[in-house]
């Protein structure tokens, strides 16, 4: 992707969620967009995640309700470059570990609003992937470690319901590809080593339907 479209792009989302951070914080009458205490760190976050952690945007990552511990790890891995993400390098570079705990706790606390899956409902393959996995290629069921309804297992396995099927697809593939290399024990990159494009997809758009 150029990356000038990609800049554009995220500049864009950003001013946009300006004016819906706003209107989270003064608008009483409409409750689902009310974010109460939204810590000042948070603002620079709604540009990408939503003013509530609930991104719009399939390539930027739902974060409502994710476990705290796993948010905060991402973004210390982010700025010690274990993790490598140009889009949010710049962004926790300003960030100590107090703001991270701030915007972790913060995030973690906010409820997540699930998104339809496409087409990998009861009975899919993606179903089948996510609660059974793939025994002919040994690839274990991903309900193992993140739960039977994508809830993850706190600290180290995160929750997965509802989150983004472009984002899922997006972060299987960069562990399979060894570009994404901030798992324990080197786990994501042996089971996504054994996946193919469509097996990622088929369970990432199951993964989305999950509430």
């Amino acid at each position: 992707m150029d990356l000038r479209k990609y800049a554009a792009l995220i500049m864009g989302v950003m001013m946009v969620a300006g004016v819906a951070v706003s209107h989270a914080e003064t608008d009483d009458d409409e409750e689902d967009d009310v974010v109460s205490n939204v810590p000042a760190q948070a603002q620079i976050c709604a540009g990408c995640h939503g003013p509530d952690g609930n991104s719009l945007v399939p390539m930027f990552p739902k974060i409502a309700g994710q476990h705290p511990e796993y948010l905060e790890k991402q973004l210390k891995n982010i700025k010690e470059n274990v993790r490598v993400s140009p889009v949010m390098a710049g962004i926790v570079a300003t960030l100590n570990d107090e703001d991270m705990t701030i915007l972790a706790t913060h995030f973690a606390e906010q409820p997540a609003r699930p998104t339809p899956s496409v087409s990998n409902g009861p009975g899919s393959i993606g179903e089948k992937i996510f609660q059974t996995g793939i025994p002919g290629a040994g690839v274990p069921a991903c309900a193992s470690c993140h739960g039977a309804n994508g809830q993850g297992i706190a600290p180290g396995f995160p929750r997965l319901a509802g989150q983004h099927a472009n984002y899922v697809t997006t972060q299987v593939q960069a562990f399979r590809d060894d570009q994404r290399k901030n798992d324990a024990a080197k786990m994501m990159r042996m089971v996504a080593a054994k996946m193919t494009d469509a097996d990622i997809a088929a369970v990432a758009d199951y993964i989305q339907g999950l509430k």
